[in-house]
């Protein structure tokens, strides 16, 4: 791929009092865009505080595309239903990773994100250097629905060869 910066690993680790659309429950799971990429975890039958701990990777080549997350209740029988939606720059994330942090302590952090109104963040985020990596947790909440927030975790994967300034 030209402009190949690397590759950003999204663990969805959780939904958090998500909305209900079913009777009683919510069938949900999550649909990550960026660009032309469209990701998407398994459905999680009949929990509105579903655990996830998927794996989702983006190519990132333009770090000032945003990422697109939205959330679905899966139907059966018709359309699944929207259980909100949210979204968040990875642009901080990837100006931590140009630097050259090696040798510096464990679980060192490197720059805290609050939240405002033009940011989906639920809480600080933290952008950590953790063994050897750039790390981000993050809890976005979600909007155009009533409840639910969802919980992720950003790790960059270097490609061999692709080096950025």
């Amino acid at each position: 791929m030209e402009g190949l910066m690397g590759l950003l690993k999204v663990r969805v680790v959780r939904g958090i009092n998500l909305a209900c659309r079913d009777t009683t429950s919510s069938d949900p799971y999550v649909v990550l865009r960026m660009d032309k990429q469209k990701l998407k975890t398994s459905v999680k039958w009949k929990d509105v505080n579903p655990v996830w701990q998927e794996d989702l990777t983006l190519s990132i080549s333009n770090p000032l595309s945003p990422v697109k997350l939205e959330v679905y209740d899966k139907d059966r029988f018709s359309r699944d239903d929207s259980m909100g939606h949210a979204e968040f720059d990875v642009a901080p994330f990837v100006e931590a990773v140009k630097m050259d942090l090696a040798g510096l302590p464990n679980g060192l952090v490197v720059r805290t994100l609050h939240p405002c109104r033009q940011n989906c963040l639920a809480d600080e985020s933290n952008i950590t250097w953790k063994d050897g990596h750039i790390i981000q947790d993050m809890i976005l909440r979600l909007k155009n629905v009533e409840t639910g927030e969802i919980e992720l975790q950003l790790q960059w994967v270097s490609i061999p060869g692709v080096e950025f300034k």
